[in-house]
């Protein structure tokens, strides 16, 4: 009979282990520590992009439209902004900026409108819907966030919060512009 395979084995990506043996057998030079944690983050974030993915699937919005919510809510109320600063602000070209405005405005998430104080400026804003969609995905994103460091302690989710801002500063003091995207998702 036929040996069942591990989870390893039969999934299609190797184990964190795995992947750091392999690195390690084919670059020497490798730090085990590093790679570790570097690995472990990037999966993390896909998985994680995965899951917020599936949510806002749920409420009809895509994460490419989350992002615009989510850029129009931090920009504080009135929640306005032009296209071409979204379009800075999620690391996007101003064509794909536009592409995704268009389906939003047809959604009714946000509307469009020519700048009272100058004609030829666009203003883009967070309708009631818009904001009801970012509050909705918000409410569904605690709980998984939660549901994910439920393990760890209040002391223990402080320490990886310093420790996580500390390699975000790192990457973005080194990497001035790499906020945005090198190619566009839509």
């Amino acid at each position: 009979m036929p040996e069942t395979p591990t989870p390893s084995e039969s999934a299609s990506e190797p184990t964190l282990e795995e992947q750091i043996a392999a690195y390690q057998r084919e670059f020497r030079d490798l730090d085990p520590q590093v790679e570790q944690v570097v690995s472990a983050l990037q999966r993390l974030n896909r998985r994680m992009n995965v899951a917020y993915g599936r949510q806002t699937t749920t409420l009809g919005i895509s994460n490419a439209e989350w992002e615009v919510l989510k850029a129009l809510v931090l920009s504080g109320a009135p929640y306005r902004l032009g296209p071409g600063e979204l379009a800075k602000r999620l690391g996007l070209t101003p064509a794909a900026m536009t592409h995704r405005i268009d389906r939003m405005a047809a959604e009714g998430l946000v509307t469009r409108e020519r700048d009272e104080n100058n004609r030829v400026r666009v203003i883009v804003e967070l309708t009631d819907e818009g904001r009801e969609q970012w509050l909705a995905a918000m409410r569904l994103a605690t709980v998984f966030e939660e549901d994910l460091l439920q393990d760890l302690s209040t002391t223990e989710r402080h320490l990886l919060g310093e420790l996580l801002t500390r390699l975000l500063r790192r990457v973005e003091e080194a990497q001035p512009d790499a906020g945005g995207r090198l190619t566009d998702l839509d």
